[in-house]
Parts: structure tokens; C-alpha cells; sequence
């Protein structure tokens, strides 16, 4: 439910994270493609025009923030409401006091954090009262909500998608830590901007994660005097990750990729995994390497060993539900398998010839008789007309050509005799003979 004050709240200081929570729109970080100027949820906020949504995005992309920021700006009452902790009991009661808010002209935004954790009868919980405007709603997730919210609950919520920070956004945010007197403001540190970009590059996109490494950073530096210095080596100790030639916009962030893809293209898992193991200590993101596991799944091994895209979207999905650092034996695995693939790179060059002539052939029109005739007046016109279906047939082939005219001879995919392929191919030839023999 709402968030409860313990009897010993007030003796500790609030974190770094939550002393600095933005309270105004201005002072939000990152997300300019909904907040900047004229942008479509800053507009909904300025004109108080806020209807039910659902935040999606990775964590501490600044969710709760928007929220709390909405619910300031429009004067609601704000219930911050925990999908883990949280029953229907809790959910009905929370309505009730919506509904009696309401009736005095109050309005109550229920921020609903990790929304994805509700069950189906939780969720239906609040479409009444979001129906009837008791409240507005306002639901966060990591996943996507097309699968983890219910259909009835989502076509009534606008859905904003919110990207992780950029790394001159986590900038942005430690030198205002350092500035401000809710954080480090007033006290004297020292700390180079190499330092708090190192802090920002660890961060990998989280406000949250980027503040608190800078609080414990600041806790532990070197004391002299009145001064606190933190140095490159007090980072280091506090991540416990070693600082590594490694920019993830720079040089060595594209070496370092071209190194695990040459590593695998040329069957070497052990040098695979070694640059695997480079970036993920360096803070790569795990995702990232994961989508270019699946692209070369594909470029460079592709019919060859068929299950290898299987392997490489598993992996995928291994790092976007349990990240790092348990995902990285996931990856570890799959540049294993893809090390030790066949390869064959026809797909690849099939497309990208096919391409050249798409490119250049843009006007070809479509073959009417592979056009679908959905009206009378389109099969008067002959959509359709000579169309032979495959199924009628007993060998499901006929010679019919599917090509425009103009490239009627073109070939492009060209299988190899590696692994799987080899099979592809002898099928290819023998399709290609039937139809060639009886189309004389």
C-alpha cells in the first residue's frame, strides 16, 4: 500500500536517490522525447489533462519520479501503491477512499509500481474505478505491457515508453548531486568530471544506481581535513569492478564487438569468450551484446545450424529477466554454440543482392497473378488470373514464376554444404530442376 513511516524515519537521513527526487518537470533528467518542449506528456501535465497510463522502461529511467511530478503539478492526491505487498483488500480500499475524495471535487492519482506483478483479479480491481474516474491511474513496468497487463486495464491507459539515461544525462545529474544542498552542496569534495563520468558509464542508463554509487563513493573517500577527495581507485573499490580500457560510445566499445564477432566467425570460442568477458566487466550492457548474438546467429551461421537463432533469442530473453551478473553464463553459452557452429553467411549476401535490386526496381510492379483479387472489380482487371496453387498439386510445387519479368532469372540465396545447409541445398536444386522441366 501507501508507503508506511517507520517510528525511526526521521533519524536517519534520506538516501542520495530520494533526496534529490526532481519535484518540478524542469528538473526532470533525460526523457526529452515526452518532456521537452511541446512534447506530448509535457503538455498533458502543463494543461492538467492527465488520464490514466503506464510507464514502461528499464529501472531507474525515472517512473516513479513522472509520477510523484504529476501528482505535484495537478494537485492530487498521490497513493504510491506496491504490486508486491499489495492485495485486492488493499486495492479496495485505497477506491474507497478515492471515491470519497472525488466527491469533493479532489482528484487521486494511484501510482501502481511494478504493475506487472498483479494477477488478472488484481488488475481487474481497479477497472471500475478507473472507468467511472474515482482515479487516475498510473502503472509502472519493466516488461512490456502488451503481455503483462490485462487488455480491458491497458485500452484505458495511455502507454509511454521511457528510455534508459544517456550517459551525459547521468552526467547531468551527479553535477547537480555535487552541487545542490540536498546533495553534496554544501560539503567540501573533491572530484574530478572523469570520476563521476566513470560513476555515469557504471550506472549503464540508472539515475538510482549512479546517485547511490556516488553516495557510497563520497562516504568512502579520503578524508583530509575538511576535504573529502574520491579518487578513480575509491570507484573502483566501491563497484568492485576494475576500470577497463572501455568507452561504450568510443573506439574500443566497436573493437571490442568486432572482436567477439571475428572470434566466433572464425571458430575460436576461447577468444570469444575472453572479449565477452572484456565488455561485460567493462559494463557493457548485457542486451546489447545479446541482439548482436542474434544478428550473427543468422549472418553468420544461418541454415547451417538453424537452431542457432533458437539459442541466440534464449539468451536474449535470459538477459532481459535476470541481467547481469547471472546472464552472463547465458551469453557465455551461446558464443560457445556459435563458436562451434557451421557457418555460412548465405543468407546474409542473399539479402543484401536482393536489396541492390529492390533498390533499384522500386516501380516493378507486382505480377498479376500473385496479387490478391479482394474486390470484383480487381479480378475483372485480372488480379489473380493464372494463379496456380501449390496445395492442388501432388508434388506442392508448380512452375509458376514469382519474380517481376524483368528479374525473372535472378537467384539470390546460394545455400553452402555446411551442416544443415547442405540438406537446404540438394532440396533447392531438385525444386529448381522440377520447375525448369516443367515449365518446358
Amino acid at each position: 500500500m501507501s508507503e508506511q513511516i517507520s517510528m525511526f524515519s526521521g533519524r536517519a537521513p534520506q538516501p542520495l536517490p530520494a533526496r534529490l527526487r526532481p519535484r518540478t518537470i524542469d528538473e526532470v533528467v533525460g526523457q526529452q522525447h515526452l518532456l521537452g518542449e511541446g512534447k506530448v506528456l509535457r503538455r498533458i501535465i502543463e494543461q492538467d489533462m492527465v488520464s490514466s497510463m503506464i510507464f514502461w522502461g528499464p529501472p531507474g529511467v525515472g517512473k516513479t519520479t513522472l509520477a510523484g511530478v504529476i501528482a505535484s503539478q495537478t494537485r492530487a492526491k498521490f497513493i504510491n501503491f506496491s504490486a508486491v505487498t499489495s492485495g485486492i483488500r488493499d486495492i479496495r480500499k485505497v477506491m474507497q477512499e478515492a471515491d470519497s475524495n472525488r466527491i469533493f471535487g479532489g482528484k487521486t492519482i494511484v501510482f501502481v509500481d511494478e504493475i506487472h506483478r498483479f494477477n488478472k483479479a488484481q488488475q481487474d480491481a481497479f477497472l471500475p474505478f478507473v472507468e467511472k474516474g474515482s482515479i487516475i491511474l498510473i502503472g509502472a513496468t519493466t516488461e512490456n505491457p502488451s503481455f503483462e497487463v490485462n487488455g480491458a486495464l491497458l485500452s484505458r491507459c495511455k502507454v509511454f515508453v521511457l528510455r534508459a539515461l544517456e550517459e551525459d544525462d547521468l552526467m547531468q545529474l551527479l553535477q547537480r548531486a555535487m552541487k545542490s544542498p540536498d546533495g553534496f552542496g554544501e560539503q567540501k569534495v573533491e572530484i574530478s568530471d572523469d570520476v563521476l563520468r566513470m560513476i555515469a558509464v557504471f550506472a549503464n542508463g540508472d539515475a538510482r544506481v549512479a546517485l547511490s554509487t556516488l553516495e557510497m563513493a563520497v562516504l568512502n573517500g579520503e578524508v583530509e581535513g575538511e576535504v573529502t577527495r574520491v579518487t578513480k581507485e575509491t570507484v573502483e573499490q566501491c563497484t568492485s569492478r576494475k576500470s577497463l580500457l572501455y568507452d561504450k560510445d568510443g573506439e574500443e566499445h566497436y573493437n571490442l564487438i568486432s572482436a567477439l564477432h571475428k572470434s566466433m566467425r572464425n571458430s575460436d570460442p576461447d577468444a570469444a569468450i575472453y572479449w565477452l568477458a572484456r565488455m561485460l566487466e567493462a559494463g557493457e550492457d548485457p542486451l546489447y551484446i545479446a541482439r548482436r548474438l542474434v544478428r550473427f546467429a543468422s549472418e553468420d551461421v544461418g541454415l547451417a545450424d538453424p537452431r542457432a537463432m533458437e539459442m541466440a533469442v534464449a539468451a536474449f530473453q535470459a538477459c532481459h529477466q535476470i541481467g547481469m551478473p547471472e546472464c552472463s553464463v547465458n551469453l557465455t553459452q551461446v558464443v560457445v554454440y556459435l563458436s562451434m557452429a557451421p557457418k555460412s553467411n548465405a543468407l546474409y549476401t542473399a539479402y543484401n543482392h536482393a536489396r541492390e535490386d529492390a533498390m533499384n526496381q522500386m516501380s516493378e510492379p507486382v505480377p498479376l497473378h500473385i496479387r490478391n483479387a479482394v474486390t470484383g472489380l480487381m479480378k475483372d482487371i485480372g488480379y489473380g488470373k493464372g494463379y496456380q496453387y501449390a496445395h492442388d498439386t501432388e508434388e506442392k510445387l508448380t512452375p509458376m514464376s514469382c519474380l517481376p519479368e524483368s528479374l525473372a532469372d535472378r537467384e539470390y540465396y546460394h545455400p553452402t554444404e555446411q551442416g544443415v545447409e547442405q540438406r537446404i541445398k540438394e532440396r533447392l536444386k531438385q525444386i529448381k530442376d522440377w520447375k525448369e522441366q516443367n515449365r518446358k
